[in-house]
């Protein structure tokens, strides 16, 4: 095991372990495709522990519904309706005119998150507010507090660019990175923000592979290690994490490897999961589906797979950001920023 395995590289290895699957000269019927999707789920997935989901049981009571010479339409709602019972946000059924999505995933984004845009740009960014990479950033409290919002890991923010927006607030006593409503995106981004953690060859977490047919069949856990840090380069100062129902895939990620700092702490609301990577499959009939196909297990063994929960819970006020434009989240990170610790 190398001692600093870099998770970039790690979660590139897990992505690729697994080809698109294309059945070989299976039928085409509604019956068979229905049929196929339940069959390589059942065998391929690999969150039917944490979901919770009896999968005999989803296609004992959605099959009756499904047969030969159904509109195309038809069968894609039966063939989703399936798939939405696991809950899981990387997992998708796809044709040239319809894609699905978790019901319960997309209005838990819109209708629980804890983020007032409004607020956040009026308020706390102000006009003068810079942008560097996929990160707006301003001094908060008269420069005392760095505060940066990103909203996105699909906007890459690389290590000299991060670096920069550090030194440019050279007062700060530490950091708010504010990740509320963040979906998630490219993992390599990760890894660059934590480049510039204090490392000691700590290890972040560890995931497994799907392996086999059978409900436990996954590969060794593998661990994936803090990248080196030089002393010079380490953000030792206080780093608070925003985080809340609209944190998914790569944000949730993220959440729990900050387990593994002690400068960094969560503040918000518990995130929407999506820890696992996922692959793709084709079904006989040329649609795509996609799926979860590893799990991560964080620093004490639990499978956050449903939501990585805050060190420090608090929800938004918003009839505050309704009336003043204050953000409560914000301004109770900026105080335990400032005051002074024990």
């Amino acid at each position: 095991m190398k001692r600093c395995l870099p998770l970039i590289l790690s979660c590139l290895l897990f992505a690729s372990c697994e080809k698109l699957l294309m059945p070989d000269d299976s039928p085409t019927t509604a019956t068979a495709t229905f049929d196929y999707l339940w069959h390589q789920m059942d065998e391929r997935y690999s969150m039917f522990d944490v979901k919770q989901v009896d999968w005999q049981a989803v296609y004992d009571s959605l099959r009756p519904k499904v047969y030969d010479g159904m509109k195309s339409d038809s069968l894609f709602t039966a063939c989703a309706a399936m798939l939405n019972t696991l809950h899981d946000g990387h997992v998708n059924l796809f044709n040239s005119y319809n894609t699905s999505h978790s019901d319960s995933i997309y209005y838990r984004f819109y209708a629980d998150d804890d983020i007032d845009v409004d607020a956040l740009v009026l308020t706390y960014l102000t006009p003068g507010y810079r942008t560097t990479g996929g990160m707006a950033h301003a001094p908060l409290r008269d420069g005392q507090v760095l505060y940066i919002r990103y909203a996105s890991f699909g906007s890459a923010i690389g290590v000299s660019q991060f670096r920069h927006i550090i030194h440019s607030y050279p007062n700060a006593r530490g950091m708010i990175l504010d990740m509320r409503g963040n979906g998630g995106g490219d993992l390599s981004n990760v890894h660059n923000i934590l480049s510039l953690m204090p490392s000691h060859g700590q290890k972040l977490y560890s995931s497994q592979i799907k392996s086999g047919p059978g409900r436990n069949d996954f590969t060794p856990l593998a661990d994936t290690y803090a990248p080196q840090v030089a002393d010079s380069d380490a953000y030792t100062l206080p780093v608070i994490v925003l985080i809340d129902r609209g944190c998914f895939s790569a944000t949730s990620t993220f959440a729990i490897c900050t387990q593994a700092y002690d400068n960094i702490r969560l503040m918000g609301d518990t995130t929407s999961g999506g820890t696992g990577l996922p692959t793709m499959g084709v079904l006989p009939n040329g649609w795509r589906y996609r799926y979860s196909v590893t799990r991560t297990l964080a620093l004490n063994g639990a499978n956050y797979e449903n939501g990585v929960p805050p060190d420090i819970p608090l929800r938004l006020n918003r009839q505050a950001a309704l009336d003043s434009r204050r953000d409560n989240i914000i301004d109770s990170a900026c105080n335990i920023i400032l005051t002074p610790q024990p």
